[in-house]
């Protein structure tokens, strides 16, 4: 082993040779009180942050962090010391890319990396990680000997939905060989400095801090968690040197294995560390080692078919048809029918070889099963929008009748054709909500008449009296909720209760998403709590629920509350739409939503609210919660409801305004109420925050005291 531990330490004490020179040069030119941070992060410099609990905001305070980088680098044959060496690079990484930042703006602009990845993007890939639509994260380092060989290999993970993160040559290879890269394709560049893929690291480390509850400073904690719940691993294509071995050594030290496509003999670590010469077993062996079972997906189509496609973006140049509700009938139904003959296809109207660029498409699926409901057309409904995006060069935008679906040309010359969106439907139909449906037919509709008269006539009526069963479903009038536990998988302690009128945090769970969910899988995410024992109906206290937070937490969370956000609010796992936090000035709440960059009225960004409300934890006075919360007649009530709401972004009010304006009309007889809320186009600070407020006359100005 003393090979690999020497490698090791000599790529540690050159990283840490490099670090402190660099630390040294940065404060003789900037001074040692110039402010140092990554962007968008409320973890200063994560990993220091993580391990050390040392909060970096300025170049003074990297000295100490060298030493401590220093301290770790023991030169013992020992593996387990030779792997805090390879913990000592990760820092010594870290401080290096930090020192990209020191005059502020991007300095990976003129790169083809994105370097530093912000909290906000960790959040949002939250949902796919614990759904699975992410199964896993690969680091692919180095410059192949044959371009072709890392090409095949990351394609390989883009079809399987792997989360691919690229530093090195390895970028150029892949992007001359046609892989689609960006954060939309799940293939993210980082940079080309070996010192780059900390930003990966990073974003496992947040993911601990974040999702986890991991406190910082708890070295012990956070790789236990990195180990147990980031499945990550790292592949290397090319010669190595001890710089790269070394931060090999620092991914094992996180439970993150290593392999390589050289012949390392006796120096491999059988499961951490090893050799897989042979490509075509690169990405097998990867995904084993980390125990990553990928659920196949063959389709009878011609082009690719993964969740790495579904932020494809084909601007108007690429188009070669196009289906607009703007210039033509849309519209797309999912309804019980009888006499379904399964697995039949038919298109009424041209197809894309007809010449026409801009067709007309209804889209019509029938269904029927021993165990189907009514409810559950609108849960497999929802499900065309991802389902289509899935499909490389296909684009989808819209729901219902307002919907656009754009085909590349490439799609197109690769053969793609209506009967092959068929052929997605059918199968992911019959794939994922086999519990329910046993036959399943496919009608596409492209001819303008027929299509608008399936729009008027069959589609309207039936989105009216689903909207009408909807408006009067509350969580009155229904017998039993659901829990969600999805998203314990990064967050142990989480559990959301889902109601009619409470849709999970992350945005992406309604009470009849829960109900599906537990009817196909009885042993599920979700499960059904009966609405029983209410011990105070004001903030929306039950036994039940208690009962089964506790069960669901394992003994982490005891008591839950539906409706206030101060008592025993419900937990937050991370990777919530927006937080609600209260703002005393004024004796409200502001609301801010996860894409929003700037700072709010309470001093905190978006991030710095996050990182007090997150990890399953429970935090009186803040609280994690998906968009279409904000308008229900739930939201904080126990509070005053949403008369408390004094602030948020633009974006995000205009977004809800017209539920806000139509919840608060009913409650409180107010018109127009989104405009008595202020944004950031308004103010950022509590003192203008009160005059706006007092000007609007807001009606918080007239409540009770919070506190």
């Amino acid at each position: 082993m003393s090979v690999l531990t020497d490698l090791i330490y000599g790529g540690s004490n050159a990283v840490a040779g490099l670090t402190e020179g660099a630390v040294n040069d940065a404060i003789a030119k900037y001074g040692a009180d110039k402010p140092v941070a990554f962007p968008d992060t409320a973890y200063f410099f994560p990993t220091i942050y993580a391990a050390t609990g040392v909060k970096v905001t300025k170049l003074g305070d990297l000295p100490a962090c060298v030493g401590v980088l220093k301290s770790l680098i023991t030169n013992q044959e020992d593996l387990g010391q030779a792997l805090n060496a390879g913990l000592a690079t990760a820092v010594g990484a870290e401080i290096l890319e930090g020192l990209k930042y020191v005059e502020g703006g991007n300095p990976y602009e003129a790169d083809s990396g994105i370097g530093f990845v912000p909290d906000p993007i960790i959040r949002s890939l939250g949902v796919p990680l614990v759904t699975g639509d992410i199964p896993g994260v690969a680091v692919v380092l180095g410059k192949a000997d044959d371009p072709a060989d890392v090409v095949k290999v990351v394609k390989d993970y883009q079809s399987k939905g792997i989360l691919t993160f690229m530093v090195g040559d390895v970028i150029e290879q892949c992007a001359e060989g046609g892989v689609k890269m960006g954060l939309e394709f799940r293939v993210v560049p980082l940079g080309h400095d070996v010192t780059s893929v900390i930003h990966v690291v990073t974003v496992a480390i947040r993911a601990a801090l974040i999702f986890g509850n991991v406190q910082p400073g708890d070295l012990g904690g956070l790789l236990t968690y990195t180990k147990d719940r980031v499945p990550a691993f790292v592949n290397t294509f090319g010669a190595i040197d001890a710089v790269v071995v070394s931060a090999g050594a620092g991914a094992i030290a996180l439970g993150f294995p290593v392999v390589v496509d050289i012949d390392l003999a006796e120096n491999q670590v059988p499961g951490a560390l090893e050799s897989v010469c042979d490509h075509s077993l690169t990405v097998k062996r990867s995904l084993e080692l980390r125990n990553i079972k990928i659920k196949s997906k063959e389709l009878p189509i011609p082009v690719a078919f993964a969740a790495a496609f579904e932020g494809e973006i084909i601007r108007k140049a690429d188009v070669h048809n196009e289906f607009w509700s703007g210039k033509n009938a849309t519209a797309e139904l999912v309804m019980m029918a009888d006499n379904v003959e399964d697995h039949k296809i038919t298109i009424v109207g041209p197809d894309l070889d007809s010449g026409e660029r801009n067709l007309a498409l209804a889209t019509k699926v029938e269904v029927s099963g021993a165990k189907m409901q009514a409810d559950f057309e609108s849960v497999i409904e929802r499900k065309i929008h991802a389902w289509f995006n899935y499909m490389e060069g296909v684009m989808h935008t819209g729901q219902r009748n307002q919907v656009r679906v754009r085909v590349s040309n490439d799609a197109f010359e690769k053969g793609l054709r209506l009967t092959h969106f068929a052929e997605v439907l059918y199968h992911m139909i019959m794939d994922e909500f086999d519990a329910v449906v046993d036959k399943c037919q496919i009608t596409l509709i492209t001819d303008e008449a027929e299509a608008e008269k399936f729009r008027d006539e069959v589609a309207m009526p039936r989105y009216n009296a689903r909207d009408d069963r909807l408006s009067s479903m509350t969580d009155e009038s229904v017998d039993r909720y659901y829990t969600c536990i999805l998203c314990q998988s990064f967050a142990p302690a989480h559990c959301c209760v889902v109601t009619p009128e409470r849709l999970g945090l992350c945005g992406a769970v309604s009470w009849l998403d829960a109900k599906a969910t537990n009817e196909l899988n009885p042993q599920g995410p979700c499960q059904p709590i009966m609405k029983e024992g209410c011990l105070d109906e004001r903030t929306g206290r039950y036994e039940t629920v208690n009962k089964m937070v506790k069960e669901a937490t394992h003994g982490a969370v005891e008591n839950v509350t539906l409706y206030s956000i101060l008592e025993d609010p419900m937990t937050s796992c991370g990777c919530f739409e927006c937080i609600c936090g209260i703002e005393p000035v004024s004796n409200g709440f502001i609301v801010v939503n996860r894409e929003y960059k700037g700072m709010t009225p309470v001093g905190m960004t978006f991030g710095e609210l996050a990182s007090c409300t997150g990890g399953g934890v429970q935090t009186p006075g803040y609280m994690g919660h998906g968009r279409h919360f904000i308008a229900s007649k739930k939201f904080i009530a126990a509070e005053g409801g949403i008369e408390r709401i004094v602030w948020m972004p633009k974006e995000l009010k205009d977004d809800v305004g017209e539920r806000l304006n139509k919840t608060a009309k009913e409650l409180y007889g107010i018109d127009n109420f989104s405009d008595m809320i202020a944004d950031e186009t308004i103010c950022e600070d509590c003192d203008a925050l009160m005059e706006f407020l007092t000007e609007k006359n807001h009606p918080v100005l007239g409540l009770e005291p919070l506190m």
